[in-house]
């Protein structure tokens, strides 16, 4: 008889335990793509601040009340704005971020290659 409840025991603590993990994994996934507000350069899982503290235990409540990863990244992109997102959506709005870099590049590429070709 101890053996069968030393056994249920450990099976119920195991899938618990498991559980935890599973969802503090997935936390984790979700804090690093959120922006921090305050520290703006780090995600909220790099970052030390208390509004960073803040969000990890909202995205933590939210996952155990059984929201998924797009619920609660729509939920903060809400209430904070695209600029929460680390890597933000490619739109109209936001065609300008994502391809300005490249042509960039290529404008430095014609104008050193110009430079070179005058001398």
């Amino acid at each position: 008889m101890k053996k069968l409840l030393t056994l249920i025991i450990i099976v119920f603590f195991s899938q618990n335990i498991f559980a935890d993990e599973n969802l503090e994994k997935k936390a984790r996934e979700i804090n690093k793509k959120i922006r921090c507000v305050v520290c703006q350069g780090q995600s909220i899982d790099d970052s030390d601040s208390i509004l960073a503290r803040d969000l990890r235990k909202l995205i933590k409540n939210k996952l155990e009340e059984g929201q998924s990863e797009k619920e609660i990244t729509n939920y903060l992109v809400s209430r904070y704005g695209e600029f929460i997102l680390l890597r933000p959506k490619l739109k109209f709005n936001t065609y300008f971020l994502w391809f300005a870099p490249i042509f960039i590049i290529i404008f430095g590429i014609f104008l050193i290659k110009g430079l070179f070709k005058k001398n």
